[in-house]
């Protein structure tokens, strides 16, 4: 097409064809991405391609439809691209040993004719038989078998504490597979139903280690039979035999001869040398691999000890356990290769295991550690390191670690003054997560300062990556605080965390710190107000506005029962902001009216400057100009004065939005450039797609249609991005009513119509209005003027309503 432009223009003019090198002089670029533009090979960036086509003089008419067909071929590029192909699968495990018959029946289960319904293979067996490393190894051998990828995840189905629920499974696993944060439903059968969409048609292996039963397994189950699946879990798991057709797998102890062949491909030559001994070992490890492994590290540890005399050891060790455990525990071969691997030990090391097994999160890293044992942070390294060697904790990735839920239990038995270590734990995560959050957002007020917890924690320039390492933990962390009798840490956690959260679109988990904080601010006394707002604030970036607007109401009325006045203030706020959404503008008005009034009176000047800009912004919609712009000014003089430059960006987009509207077009885009710039400085990508929009609204206002439309997508794509479906909502709306003043009917109503859809799920009144105006405006164009009347009308009927000056304008049509 732009040869073709090329040729057309050569010809107009009767002149040559413009060579690369004379588009070069006129552009400022190089002649060579010119050529790889022309050739095909590189499609040109929006901005270059409007350029370009007016170079090759493309009418006003034509640079809209060619727009618009060159965002077309980017989105079937986009489309086009091959979905993410996850690597899940953990290191296959050292020194495999046996499990040739069950190998056989899994490898069995590819082969072609098999029943597709039997796509699940059940791995059930006692803790400590190598149901993992059974899976782990056999799907390694097959993982080529599987191009479009392999997913793990541990669903710590006997973890006593916090089993990973098939909804955070579902969760992590539409992640894996390329669905942002923001798009993953909260209902856990919408989920499922996405996942099984996701992974249709795909050859994907997934393997679903130590489930708690089959009810915990089976939201997770595809219904794709291109897909195979392997559970592991100690239950036999009865349900997806009878019920998914899935083939059970019997896990028992090893064989002695597998048994001393594990042990000879770990000790090496001392188990030829005394056969006996090392059959007498594999009997008192049960023959199960795990007790087998930490049984031959000890081995290994000590090259000089005859394998007879650690036999004899063991023999003692298992003594003492059968003494102590008259009811004849099954686990006591186990318990006994622990107990004298424990034995082992360092005395620090030691018990840093017992409260390694008390830490309710997935893994560990050295600071953790060092919080549970009141140690330095290179100590806690050493013993960790220790620990990790004697395979009393496994690698769960650089620098962290993991405990088999058998020696976590066995942990547990032994450790000593658990309450002061939890709670050295607990404020090593609340002191560092509040610091991370001032280092983010160092201007937002409410956040706890804890005392310095007594631990090392990480340096500052290294707590925002701490951030998303630790998430999971900080979640299963305030969720033990809220259960365990530490409720102002839940809390703490909540108020420091929120912000995070909300940028970074981690919805979820959001949701499950701010229940339970608002839960365990019942118990603290204190912090509900805060709780329940920030739970509120998930439920608005949920497009939620109902659900979020009662959890603002509970907010406010626990403010004012404890007398919390910032906590009212903010509660007010949010409540208007709301209200403003669902076209209750009156009531809108009252709130943020007398949030403003409480800032002011408490001195609040970060909050002051926030209500202003939320009134300034409401006062815009009703028609109020010059109240919008007073407001607006001395929002973003608030916030200059205190140093917040993020949020005077969203004063200066809000007042070059008004300029916008008064038809200030060069004063609109001077200030719209500069709130682009502040919010791109301060990192927030929500302000900077508000402000795209609102310069593509200018640009639409000027007629500069290819300019308007590029802002538009730009914004567009990041409001998607960061989950804000009102500015999705604004931005869809506004490019529908660019679309369709540059001729092209077709797009503008799937814009209109997508607009018109979203706000049927959030309730947005002013922009449900304007999508069924922009929808008419098309249908009256192409001659539907019946269907045009019927939308105008409802139209009309919101907008007078909502007492805005779209009101005339809609009346004005249905008059003629």
């Amino acid at each position: 097409m732009l040869r073709g432009l090329r040729r057309r223009h050569a010809r107009r003019r009767g002149t040559s064809e413009l060579t690369y090198r004379e588009l070069a002089a006129k552009t400022g670029w190089s002649h060579g991405i010119i050529g790889e533009y022309l050739s095909g090979r590189v499609l040109p960036p929006t901005d270059r391609f409007d350029v370009l086509i007016g170079l090759l003089g493309a009418t006003p008419a034509e640079q809209g439809a060619l727009a618009t067909a060159r965002d077309q071929v980017e989105e079937n590029r986009r489309q086009a691209l091959p979905a993410p192909v996850p690597r899940q699968l953990p290191m296959d495990v050292y020194g495999f040993t046996g499990r040739t018959e069950q190998l056989a029946t899994l490898h069995a289960l590819l082969a072609p004719g098999e029943r597709r319904t039997a796509v699940i293979s059940a791995v059930a067996g006692t803790a400590g038989a190598g149901k993992t490393a059974l899976a782990v190894h056999w799907a390694h051998q097959v993982a080529k078998r599987f191009p479009d990828g392999q997913l793990y995840l541990d669903l710590r189905g006997y973890d006593p504490e916090r089993p990973v629920p098939a909804a955070d499974a579902l969760a992590g696993f539409l992640r894996s597979l390329g669905v942002d944060g923001q798009d993953i439903p909260d209902d856990l059968s919408e989920r499922a139903a996405r996942y099984r969409t996701l992974v249709a048609g795909r050859r994907l292996l997934i393997v679903l280690d130590n489930a708690r039963g089959a009810d915990h397994v089976r939201p997770l189950l595809p219904g794709s039979p291109s897909c195979f699946v392997v559970v592991t879990s100690r239950e036999d798991l009865a349900g997806l035999v009878a019920r998914d057709g899935a083939r059970r797998i019997e896990l028992d102890m090893l064989s002695t001869p597998e048994a001393i062949a594990l042990l000879r491909a770990l000790i090496g030559e001392r188990v030829d040398k005394s056969p006996s001994q090392a059959a007498e070992l594999a009997e008192n490890c049960a023959r199960l691999p795990l007790a087998l492994r930490i049984a031959a590290e000890l081995a290994v540890a000590r090259p000089g000890v005859a394998l007879a005399e650690l036999v004899a050891g063991l023999r003692d060790e298992q003594r003492r356990l059968d003494l102590l455990d008259a009811a004849g525990d099954p686990r006591t071969a186990v318990r006994a290769v622990f107990s004298w691997s424990y034995r082992q030990l360092s005395a620090d090391a030691a018990r840093l295991f017992d409260l390694l097994g008390l830490h309710p999160g997935r893994d560990i890293d050295a600071y953790a550690a060092a919080a549970l044992a009141g140690a330095g942070l290179g100590r806690a390294r050493e013993l960790v390191e220790e620990l990790a060697r004697g395979h009393l904790l496994e690698s769960a990735g650089p620098g962290r670690y993991t405990m088999h839920d058998l020696l976590r239990a066995f942990a547990v038995e032994n450790a000593t003054d658990p309450h002061a270590a939890l709670t050295r734990l607990l404020n090593y995560y609340r002191y560092t997560a509040a610091s991370a959050a001032g280092v983010l957002f160092p201007y937002e007020r409410g956040r706890p300062e804890p005392d310095v917890p007594g631990s090392p924690v990480p340096p500052v320039d290294e707590v925002v990556a701490w951030l998303d390492r630790e998430r999971p933990n900080l979640v299963a962390v305030a969720d033990y605080a809220a259960r365990h009798g530490w409720p102002g840490h839940c809390v703490d956690l909540s108020r420091a965390l929120w912000r995070h959260f909300e940028v970074g679109c981690h919805y979820q988990e959001a949701l499950a710190v701010h229940t339970s904080a608002a839960r365990a601010a019942l118990a603290a006394g204190e912090g509900r107000a805060a709780a329940l707002a920030n739970l509120g604030g998930i439920h608005w970036w949920l497009g939620d506005f109902r659900q979020a607007g009662e959890r603002f109401r509970q907010s406010l009325a626990a403010a004012r029962e404890t007398g919390d006045l910032e906590g009212e203030a903010r509660a007010l706020g949010r409540l208007g902001v709301v209200a403003e959404r669902l076209g209750e503008l009156p009531s809108a008005l009252g709130y943020l009216g007398d949030a403003l009034a409480l800032c002011r009176r408490t001195g609040n000047r970060h909050g002051t400057g926030t209500q202003l800009i939320n009134i300034g912004a409401l006062y815009r919609r009703l028609g109020r100009y010059e109240d919008a712009a007073e407001h607006q000014l001395e929002a973003a003089d608030v916030f200059a004065e205190v140093g917040d430059l993020r949020l005077r960006g969203y004063a200066l987009g809000n007042l070059g939005a008004l300029y916008g509207l008064l038809g200030r077009h060069e004063g609109a885009l001077t200030h719209l450039e500069q709130a682009l710039a502040n919010c791109r400085e301060s990192g927030d990508p929500g302000g900077e797609g508000s402000a795209l929009a609102a310069m593509g609204a200018v640009y639409l206002r000027l007629g500069r249609h290819p300019e308007a439309l590029d802002h538009l997508r730009r914004a567009l794509a990041g409001s998607r991005e960061t989950g804000d479906r009102s500015l999705e909502t604004e931005t869809l709306n506004t490019l529908g009513e660019t679309l369709r003043a540059m001729g092209q009917p077709d797009s503008a109503l799937a814009r209109h119509r997508a607009a018109h859809a979203l706000t049927e799920e959030t309730g947005d009144q002013y922009e449900h209005a304007r999508a069924l105006a922009g929808i008419a405006h098309v249908l009256h164009d192409s001659g539907h003027t019946r269907q045009a009347r019927e939308n105008w009308r409802v139209a009309a009927d919101i907008y007078r309503r909502l007492g805005v000056p779209e009101t005339q304008r809609i009346e004005i049509l249905l008059s003629e």
